[in-house]
């Protein structure tokens, strides 16, 4: 039976559904079902279902397990950690032609999120044409792997 939810402040309870809406709409826009996404994350289906509903008895160490199996990165940001991105806020896939051709199973997106366009990169490496990369793509690409990735790539 599940842990009985902590009181939570309405502040932090925003942020604890906006991190299950983004669970949630990673893994659909990947098109992978319930089942096989818990199983990547190792955790019953049940269990990732209440993560995707925001409840906060669930352990962060499962939260964090659900957000690996979907490709989302934690960052932890604080106050005194204002310092400025070279990273787009959205990556518009017409600005980047590789990516756009990487993309191709993803109909009707127009826009990612930077940790987005990374994970295409990243999972589609191999079919990457680096040589003939747009200058500009090449900067989007560096600032990826810079801020994102820890200065390395995932392939």
């Amino acid at each position: 039976m599940p842990a009985k939810a902590p009181a939570l402040a309405p502040a932090v309870a925003s942020q604890l559904a906006t991190l299950a809406r983004h669970i949630r709409t990673q893994r659909e826009q990947q098109k992978v079902t319930a089942t096989d996404a818990a199983e990547a994350a190792g955790m019953s289906r049940v269990t990732l279902h209440r993560i995707e509903r925001g409840e906060p008895s669930v352990t962060m160490g499962a939260y964090l397990s659900a957000m690996a199996a979907v490709g989302l990165r934690v960052e932890l940001l604080g106050q005194a950690s204002a310092k400025s991105s070279a990273l787009p806020d959205v990556v518009r896939l017409d600005d980047y032609p590789a990516l756009k051709r990487l993309a191709w199973q993803l109909p009707g997106v127009t826009e990612l999120d930077p940790a987005q366009a990374l994970d295409l990169y990243e999972r589609n490496w191999r079919h990457l044409d680096r040589e003939h990369m747009a200058p500009q793509e090449k900067l989007l690409l560096k600032a990826l792997v810079d801020e994102l990735g820890g200065g390395r790539l995932l392939v």
